[in-house]
């Protein structure tokens, strides 16, 4: 049996689910303390995997299969918290919002019970009441940026850029002979 291997848009190999199942049968011959050439073995004999199926197939998918099983919960965690910080930042948006609409009401300066006002019976605006939502504000940005991150780290978009070359180096010695040399 020869299986369809099929890309995905990075270019590495998916999982079908007959690879799911033949990686899951070499990890269950595996825990049953079976070497990785009688896996080899038994998997050919049975028909789970092609007459080609060697020691290195068993072990890549002895493998493949235990990274799977850590995998798949660690992407339950992972969406959780992306999750938990996706309701932070909404939660830290309505607080932001909220600050700002305060700022926009008119505060006065009230001193021991009484509103300030100038000789000219205006009203003294509280200057340390925006300041107070200023510093606020302030901190919810902080607050939004350090959720952000985690974001991004959780995603992985803060790993460097992975750059494949290729080709050779050519070295020209100038102005030497060779025979000089020897």
């Amino acid at each position: 049996m020869i299986e369809q291997q099929i890309r995905d848009g990075n270019g590495k190999f998916t999982r079908t689910l007959d690879t799911v199942e033949r990686q899951a049968r070499a990890a269950e011959l595996r825990s049953q303390g079976l070497s990785y050439r009688k896996i080899a073995a038994a998997m050919a004999e049975e028909g789970s995997a092609s007459a080609r199926y060697d020691v290195k197939n068993a072990f890549k998918d002895v493998e493949a299969a235990m990274d799977a099983v850590v995998r798949e919960p660690a992407g339950a965690a992972v969406q959780f918290e992306l999750d938990r910080l996706d309701a932070e930042l909404v939660r830290l948006n309505g607080l932001y919002e909220a600050v700002e609409k305060a700022m926009g009401r008119e505060h006065v300066t009230v001193s021991q019970g009484r509103v300030v006002t100038t000789e000219d019976g205006d009203t003294v605006p509280d200057d340390e009441f925006l300041l107070k939502c200023v510093d606020r504000l302030a901190r919810l940005d902080e607050q939004r940026r350090r959720a952000g991150e985690s974001r991004r780290r959780l995603l992985g978009l803060d790993q460097p850029a992975k750059t494949q070359l290729s080709g050779g180096v050519t070295y020209q010695v100038v102005g030497i002979d060779p025979e000089e040399l020897r």
